[in-house]
């Protein structure tokens, strides 16, 4: 199995999103896939001009200069293809949104019409790849997710896909900061991380026990809040 992780935070290899890849990545390497971690903001993609010159006049080629063109073409030869992003005002941030919009050479402009008669484009490429989301926020509540839940189901069903895998963690700031009292919560979530990577290869799906098991929060919500707003309070009287 060939697994490509498109990062899309700004922090690359510093941000707590690729703390959670990190462990993920380890437990499907473990299982026996190929993993590329690829970090979107060391990469060279303009946004969408919405010219439509890839289904036109170039269909399949994007005609902006960039590193779009090696991109998609890791995206076509993947297997699984997992999105990872810090959530930004409750969505991906716009290093992502720009990729996603410019993965449009992926689709035919024409339209069919799915099972439940609703249109969606037709594919250029026979192998699709399933698709997996891990976020991170640091609110404490696992509600703020619920956009990216709506989004990424409707975007594997415009891709005739399916998302096999959804890993959201509130409470993000704990992943690389926790206090020492904390390490071991911290070294068993990562080790669950690891747990789903393999479950991913080994059964093509994350379980709904592991699901759930990766949802449970860190620390109460009310630790949470007064050790985040102690924090700021710390940094606001340094100014």
């Amino acid at each position: 199995m060939r697994i490509t992780i498109f990062n899309g935070s700004p922090h690359a290899e510093n941000g707590n999103t690729h703390c959670m890849v990190e462990s993920f990545s380890k437990g499907a390497l473990q299982a026996g896939a190929q993993v590329e971690n690829i970090f979107l903001a060391k990469k060279e993609i303009h946004p969408c001009r919405g010219c439509f010159a890839c289904w036109i006049k170039t269909p399949g080629q994007c005609v902006i200069q960039d590193d779009m063109a090696e991109l998609i073409e890791k995206f076509t030869h993947s297997d699984v293809v997992v999105f990872a992003t810090p959530l930004y005002v409750d969505n991906v941030t716009g290093i992502m949104k720009n990729f996603m919009d410019r993965i449009i050479p992926v689709a035919d402009p024409h339209f069919d019409k799915d099972e439940g008669g609703e249109c969606v484009h037709r594919s250029r490429s026979e192998k699709i790849p399933k698709l997996i989301v891990i976020s991170n926020c640091g609110f404490p509540e696992q509600s703020h997710f619920q956009v990216l839940e709506l989004l990424f189901k409707r975007i594997a069903r415009n891709m005739q896909t399916q998302v096999i895998g959804e890993i959201y963690r509130a409470g993000d700031a704990l992943l690389k900061d926790a206090p020492f009292i904390l390490k071991p919560l911290i070294h068993k979530y990562k080790k669950l991380l690891q747990a789903a990577g393999r479950e991913i290869v080994e059964h093509q799906q994350l379980s709904e026990q592991t699901r759930l098991k990766l949802q449970e929060p860190l620390v109460s919500e009310d630790q949470y809040i007064a050790g985040a707003n102690e924090y700021f309070d710390k940094l606001l009287s340094t100014l």
